[in-house]
């Protein structure tokens, strides 16, 4: 019984659906994790002066806390770089989902994208990251439409646009 289900699984994999969802998770997620990263980047070194590698740090800290991850090193920086990755995949895997229970989402990309853009940030910034040990951040107003902005252009839309792309092949 067991080999059966294990059998029709991997089967299923070969399906055109399933490897349309497979290159839209992938393609969405790696577009976002180097467009959000690049983002995250630029934008904490033009308001604080931080460098890529303590932005990585501090995605670090969410698992290992501020201290142990400031001291670790290129090690928690390419830590920081996995868990942003995994994010961004999580991301582009949510939307997958939404997408199959809301057909719309992917006839609708540039409606779809950036309503996304939105619900990942709010999930991110008040939800998922302040249930980490990360060091909480200011927040200023202009900070969270800024923040915003990113997540519209360099989360939703991506995602969206990988989304519908793969499935109308």
């Amino acid at each position: 019984m067991a080999e059966s289900i294990l059998s029709e699984s991997v089967d299923s994999l070969s399906e055109p659906r399933s490897s349309a969802a497979v290159r839209s998770i992938l393609y969405g997620g790696l577009t976002v994790g180097v467009l959000d990263g690049t983002a995250a980047c630029v934008g904490a070194g033009l308001r604080s002066g931080a460098t890529p590698d303590m932005v990585f740090h501090y995605i670090a800290s969410a698992l290992l806390g501020r201290e142990a991850s400031y001291n670790g090193g290129v090690q928690t920086v390419a830590l920081g770089v996995l868990i942003h990755f995994c994010v961004a995949l999580g991301a582009a895997t949510g939307f997958y989902f939404v997408s199959r229970l809301v057909p719309a989402a992917l006839r609708q990309p540039l409606v779809s994208g950036p309503l996304w853009g939105i619900v990942v940030y709010f999930a991110m910034g008040y939800l998922i990251v302040p249930l980490t040990a990360a060091p909480k951040l200011q927040s200023t107003g202009s900070g969270m439409i800024i923040g915003i902005c990113i997540h519209i252009i360099c989360v939703g839309f991506p995602i969206a646009l990988w989304a519908r792309a793969m499935q109308t092949k």
